[in-house]
């Protein structure tokens, strides 16, 4: 093993379990699904019931996913989708910090994984061991894996802000 292959291992651990715990709260947190239906409806996420059942399950899968190094670019992906329309639906008028309920955390949910993306999951991961000697795994790195995770990534939040988002009017 080398200190390289272990960082990998730290880093997609660590974003990915901190997604899937994101995912787990909507899921069994709280309002659990119905509570967090209501307040994707609150900021105009619509239907609230549809984007709370999609964002907690995308948030588990993608989060496992980077975990445990699963086609990284796939889940890499899925952080840039919900990093996006986060930063976009609810701290975008905060401004960039995080102090002030801005859009920092969500840059860097999305950026690390893309990051993780474009160098691999390294030897310690799924993607090594299941197809590293295989014709998928040219896709799983380098300019491949960057390309899949942000085209997806920004097509699937953009389209999904494009469709469902209807901002709440303001009083």
């Amino acid at each position: 093993m080398t200190a390289y292959d272990f960082a990998l291992l730290v880093l997609r651990v660590v974003l990915g379990l901190t997604m899937a715990a994101h995912g787990y709260n909507k899921f069994f947190g709280g309002g659990r699904i119905p509570g967090t239906a209501g307040w994707f409806d609150s900021i105009g996420m619509k239907p609230g019931l549809f984007h709370a059942r999609v964002a907690a399950t995308t948030e588990m899968a993608a989060g496992i996913g980077l975990a445990l190094g699963l086609l990284t670019p796939i889940p890499a992906a899925g952080f840039v989708a919900l990093m996006l329309v986060a930063a976009w639906t609810v701290h975008r008028k905060n401004g960039f910090f995080i102090v002030r309920e801005g859009w920092e955390y969500n840059l860097i949910l999305a950026v690390a994984p893309v990051a993780i993306a474009g160098l691999g999951a390294g030897k310690l991961s799924l993607d090594y061991l299941l197809f590293s000697d295989t014709g998928l795994w040219d896709l799983l790195h380098g300019w491949w894996g960057l390309a899949i995770a942000v085209v997806l990534g920004l097509a699937g939040g953009i389209g999904q802000l494009a469709i469902f988002y209807r901002p709440p009017v303001k009083a």
